[in-house]
């Protein structure tokens, strides 16, 4: 596991696509938390969720970072680099 992400600069301000995880809500399946792709604005459900939209997008797209998509959570995740990373600026913008 890495200890750093070498994919920072590929974060970008994204508008979400959606407000839910619309692959579930096509499906009937309910999420429990949603992620954020900082790349693309694709919002899908996390990996604890039934149907693992957001994992699904990166393995389709190769988009390496993600963002909790949660009120209240401010964090990120590098699926290439398997690194936690704290929000930037300290703040939520979306």
């Amino acid at each position: 596991m890495a200890t750093t992400c070498k994919h920072l600069a590929m974060l970008r301000e994204v508008v979400p696509k959606s407000l839910g995880c619309n692959e579930c809500i096509a499906t009937g399946l309910k999420w429990k938390q949603l992620r954020l792709c900082t790349s693309c604005g694709y919002v899908g459900c996390c990996e604890t969720s039934e149907g693992r939209h957001a994992l699904a997008h990166f393995a389709e797209t190769t988009h390496p970072i993600i963002r909790s998509f949660e009120d209240g959570e401010d964090w990120m995740w590098c699926y290439v680099d398997e690194t936690y990373i704290g929000h930037p600026t300290g703040t939520r913008n979306w």
